[in-house]
């Protein structure tokens, strides 16, 4: 491979009842037993899920559990991916925005990523909520930014979360941004776990892109979650698929695949819109 990139997506699992504390010292210790291996075999880059720290589905807590992007979950992400020296892509958090948002709101569902010397390198506020007016709607301001990063091969990366999935337009401004990759985590439940499989390969193949997406475990709020995190190639192809529970799902990608599969099959250079 000449543009390897080693990558452990952490699929969580958690029910109620366990702390922010807790929770954030067993990830912390999960994301630490992934990079103890040989220096050869650490992951570049580690994904955590979506909203992880305050639950994906308990709606009634977010405001009580929500935090800045410099409290203390982000202080133990920067803490943790400067110990690992990985990118860390710490999923996201219920964030406490400064100041209320266009709609009045000051909730947000915020994505976080870490440099291997704990440097925020990146803020990505959900732009498409889920809820149909109840949950994120009700809750949480509309992100309104596409945010990428520059990921250790020198390829570009674009941030995406959960039910953005479903909004192919959000992944062609990504595309038309640069970006290669797309990292997606989620809590995507089981009772439509089949879409968040397809719509993911669709995403990467119609933009040629590799696409990683860490899902959730277990089961919280009442719901249960999904798993089958997934990577998947600029051609379609699985590289990796998980169960349904806790697991670390981790395999290497080379992202110079990308490049060739849109010169190989320069489908990309048709678009008329």
């Amino acid at each position: 491979m000449t543009s390897p990139l080693r990558v452990s997506l952490v699929q969580l699992g958690y029910a109620d009842g366990e702390s922010v504390a807790d929770r954030t010292s067993r990830v912390s210790d999960l994301v630490r037993s992934v990079c103890s291996g040989s220096a050869g075999d650490a992951p570049h880059l580690v994904m955590l899920p979506e909203l992880w720290p305050q639950s994906g589905f308990g709606y009634q807590l977010w405001d009580e559990l929500a935090e800045p992007v410099d409290g203390p979950t982000a202080e133990a992400m920067s803490a943790l991916a400067r110990e690992c020296g990985i990118l860390l892509h710490a999923g996201s958090i219920v964030e406490r925005l400064a100041e209320p948002g266009v709609e009045g709101k000051q909730l947000s569902n915020t994505s976080l990523v870490y440099a291997a010397d704990g440097e925020q390198l990146a803020v990505y506020r959900k732009v498409h909520r889920f809820g149909f007016g109840a949950g994120e709607p009700l809750l949480m301001e509309a992100g309104e930014v596409i945010v990428g990063l520059t990921l250790p091969t020198g390829h570009h990366a674009a941030l995406s979360t959960c039910y953005d999935l479903r909004f192919p337009e959000l992944y062609r401004a990504q595309l038309d941004a640069g970006a290669e990759v797309f990292l997606v985590p989620a809590a995507w439940p089981a009772a439509r776990v089949e879409a968040w499989s397809t719509l993911g390969r669709a995403r990467a193949i119609e933009n040629q892109a590799f696409l990683i997406a860490g899902n959730t475990a277990g089961t919280h709020a009442r719901t249960p979650m999904g798993g089958r995190s997934q990577v998947v190639g600029p051609m379609g192809q699985v590289l990796a698929e998980a169960g349904t529970g806790e697991e670390i799902l981790d395999v290497v990608i080379d992202l110079d695949e990308v490049a060739a599969a849109r010169e190989a099959f320069p489908v990309l250079a048709d678009r008329r819109l």
